[in-house]
């Protein structure tokens, strides 16, 4: 989702984690969903819209400068590695960015089919704790066949430079996006345009090299390091747009990929927010729907009347949380919320911390917020969020002004009666330092076919975004499953046959199909 955070970003503004079965604090879940909604892309008529056409295998480095792999063991069935990729592929003699790879070795060795590239989403969150845990989230009919393997993009997880911005996420974070002043409107900006500085220095010439078409050309350097002609992807929530990417770009190197919780590809930045903004409202419809009849929060009122009474009141007067943490507002409230939505496994937690918050306590909210953030037991931060805004802001800048975002205010909120005041006021790449790359026009054309896995109350990647998806491709086909959450596999065994089938024997379903 592109997970809001009231200064910077709009508050359901990241595609993090949950899509793979694991929630944003790195624990495995049931059922669980995450991570951004914009694809950097553009329409087919590149006349118009200034798009460039797909990249070849041409934007690689030349076959002899493809990195040697040192695997070493690092768990049991596991072995590590780290590929060393160039900083800027069109640039000689450039620096070089070091990614950390994972690989979860094929239970059946004799019956190995070869391996199977896997990404988390965010964007912004490494991904070889897939491949750790991966006896967690994929079937064993995967496991028996496929190498599973994980990486960190560049700038993200334990990658070399990695993307640095801020160390105290309060001051940008915990902001009320909902100003009743002159002054407070500017504090938000302020604080936008800071966060973007900070960016900037701490981060230096990386800056320039973290979008999603850079690491769709380090996959295929992955691949090419992995010695196989054809490789296999497996992509959950902006693991979706970054496959889009490789298969738009290399082709002929697709063996089979599946984009779970996929974005519409041809959707402008501001374009997505809105979408995305109706995807939270749908599926917190959900939950206050739920708790008419399992939550102790209504207390016998209307659960939506409820909600919004409480919104008045901590808009009215800043609820405590913790002691030296800041004080609840609409900012907090808003994000812990939007967390909440990416599993139903978290909505018990959010019944309870707004049923605190109404008796004036803040802290449960705030853990919730604090948990989106990845904030850990010590008070520091991951470099998720950075890295999300880093990879979003290099993809797609969006509105070019402060005026032209606040100019969506109205839509947003017409698209999110409860919850589209919460997307508003992303102000971070208006101030970005780089310019965005040149759009990529998704077909996938040459690649074969592609399996896009749709939730009907997806939150972060709405049904209708995958269905988008689904057509841009060449050879798209949707599967689409019921259910509330961000992502499908793991919570659908129809879904997960379906794609396991596809995976393992190269047969896709002919049409669209639907999974209860």
């Amino acid at each position: 989702m592109r997970s809001r955070s009231s200064a910077v970003l709009p508050v359901a503004a990241l595609l993090l984690l949950g899509a793979c079965g694991i929630d944003r604090t790195g624990t495995i879940t049931s059922d669980s969903s995450l991570p951004r909604t914009t694809v950097a892309t553009t329409g087919t008529d590149t006349s118009s819209t200034g798009a460039i056409p797909a990249l070849g295998p041409s934007t690689t480095l030349p076959e002899r400068d493809v990195p040697v792999l040192q695997w070493s063991p690092c768990g049991e069935g596991l072995e590590c590695t780290t590929l060393v990729a160039p900083l800027d592929y069109f640039a000689t003699g450039t620096e070089s960015v070091r990614l950390p790879v994972v690989r979860h070795l094929a239970l059946k060795p004799n019956e190995r089919i070869g391996s199977l590239l896997v990404n988390p989403g965010g964007p912004g969150f490494g991904g070889t704790y897939l491949a750790r845990n991966a006896a967690t989230i994929f079937t064993e009919e995967i496991l028996d066949r496929f190498d599973v393997v994980g990486w960190d993009p560049r700038g993200t997880g334990e990658s070399v430079p990695a993307i640095d911005c801020i160390d105290n996420y309060d001051p940008y974070f915990a902001i009320d996006p909902t100003p009743d002043s002159t002054e407070e409107r500017q504090a938000i900006i302020d604080s936008a345009k800071s966060f973007a500085d900070a960016c900037a220095e701490r981060t230096g010439s990386l800056l320039s090299h973290v979008s999603t078409q850079d690491s769709a050309r380090d996959i295929d350097l992955l691949r090419r390091a992995l010695g196989e002609p054809e490789v296999s992807y497996f992509g959950f929530s902006y693991g979706s747009e970054l496959g889009a990417s490789w298969v738009t770009m290399f082709p002929d190197t697709v063996r089979a990929a599946v984009f779970d919780g996929a974005a519409d590809p041809n959707a402008s930045a501001a374009e997505a927010t809105i979408d995305q903004a109706r995807g939270f409202e749908i599926a917190f419809n959900a939950f206050l729907a739920d708790c008419a009849t399992k939550c102790s929060f209504p207390r016998g009122e209307d659960p939506g009347t409820a909600f919004d009474d409480l919104v008045a009141a901590i808009d009215a007067n800043d609820y405590p949380t913790v002691d030296s943490r800041p004080r609840l507002n609409l900012g907090i409230t808003y994000t812990a919320v939007a967390n909440a939505m990416y599993a139903t496994s978290l909505w018990p937690a959010l019944d309870a911390a707004l049923n605190e918050a109404r008796d004036g306590n803040g802290a449960a909210l705030l853990r919730l917020n604090d948990d989106y953030y990845q904030r850990r037991d010590d008070g520091t931060y991951g470099n998720e969020i950075e890295a999300f805004l880093a990879i979003s802001c290099v993809d797609d800048r969006g509105p070019a002004t402060v005026e032209e975002i606040d100019a969506y205010s109205t839509r947003l909120r017409k698209a999110a009666p409860r919850l589209g005041v919460s997307f508003e006021g992303g102000y971070a790449c208006v101030f970005w330092p780089i310019e965005s790359e040149p759009n990529l026009v998704i077909t996938g054309r040459g690649a074969g076919p592609i399996v896009v896995i749709g939730t009907t109350n997806d939150p972060a990647t709405p049904l209708e975004s995958s269905q988008k998806m689904t057509r841009s491709l060449e050879g798209g086909v949707l599967v689409k499953v019921t259910g509330n959450g961000h992502t499908g596999y793991t919570r659908s065994a129809c879904a997960q046959k379906i794609v396991n089938r596809y995976l393992i024997d190269g047969e896709p379903p002919s049409a669209e199909v639907e999974c209860g």
